[in-house]
């Protein structure tokens, strides 16, 4: 018996559902046109490349007393310390001065971020713009002057680019793709939670079951309902 009222009450929700199909097929439609529309035209779209350099001369130009444990101890401490030469405010200057000054240099810090790759003597000087060229110009223009200010500061040469920053062919934000996953979903949850409010606040009786049910009583006839004759 139990089960019966289970598979009933799924039936009525399915009904239920059905009924206002429209109204929740047509609020997801909307969610999804809504976030393409703010996505395309109103989010300007950002993009991101990168330069990688590697602390340290290469391999063949190292003698074999200089490859030890101490030696590689001393590169890994100062790491940290290339790392933050390259967020340094002489950096950051002097690359908006190259730039011909065309931001500030607040700016200019916003968009670039410094990391170390964990476990190696590599720095990664990642940049985002909203133009992509001029991502790609700032990043090259970051690794140079670093490579010039690690000279200058440690008076050595041991700074090397390995992969020089590239034009990126497509804006890393917004994720258009993503966004309408999201709007779809949170658009057939809205017309879900819609129809059940609709549902909780219609009071009328529609059904004979329903009668009995609020009434306890039984129902002895039904009034069919009239067409007007043409």
């Amino acid at each position: 018996m139990e089960h019966e009222f289970d598979t009933l009450d799924l039936r009525e929700l399915f009904y239920m559902l059905l009924k206002h199909i429209k109204l929740i097929v047509t609020l997801t439609l909307l969610s999804v046109m809504i976030s393409a529309g703010v996505s395309n035209f109103l989010i300007t779209p950002e993009y991101e490349t990168f330069t990688t350099l590697m602390l340290g001369k290469p391999v063949e130009e190292l003698t074999t007393n200089q490859i030890n444990n101490q030696g590689i101890l001393t590169n890994q401490q100062l790491i940290g310390t290339y790392a933050e030469i390259a967020k340094s405010k002489v950096v950051i200057n002097k690359v908006v001065n190259d730039l011909g000054n065309t931001m500030s240099p607040g700016e200019l810090r916003s968009k670039i971020s410094v990391t170390l790759l964990n476990n190696t003597a590599v720095i990664k000087v990642a940049v985002r713009d909203t133009d992509p060229e001029r991502a790609a110009l700032i990043a090259n223009e970051m690794a140079k002057t670093f490579m010039e200010e690690v000279s200058e500061i440690m008076k050595i040469e041991n700074v090397q680019v390995i992969d020089p920053a590239e034009v990126p062919s497509g804006p890393i934000s917004p994720r258009i793709s993503m966004n309408l996953a999201i709007s779809l979903v949170l658009g057939l949850m809205l017309g879900i939670f819609v129809s059940f409010m609709l549902e909780f606040l219609d009071r009328s009786i529609k059904t004979p079951e329903e009668v009995q049910q609020l009434l306890g009583l039984p129902v002895l006839g039904m009034i069919p309902e009239m067409q007007e004759e043409k």
